[in-house]
């Protein structure tokens, strides 16, 4: 399983027992959207090659109000 915890700055990540943090600007560069605009699932689609995705895309911009 794949933890994803975001801040204003980036997203710390969980993968297969590795910690490592994805900054706002390569998720920005990566996505080719704002931060504010990127999806959860966009950034899972980051980490894991097939993630299984459930539920609701949410914004970042949301999950940080």
């Amino acid at each position: 399983m794949t933890t994803l915890a975001f801040d204003e700055d980036g997203v710390d990540v969980v993968y297969e027992g590795t910690e490592f943090r994805l900054e706002k600007g390569l998720i920005e560069d990566a996505i080719e959207k704002s931060y504010p605009d990127v999806t959860d699932h966009e950034v899972l689609q980051m980490v894991e090659k097939d993630p299984a995705l459930g539920g609701e895309p949410r914004r970042i911009g949301d999950i940080l109000r």
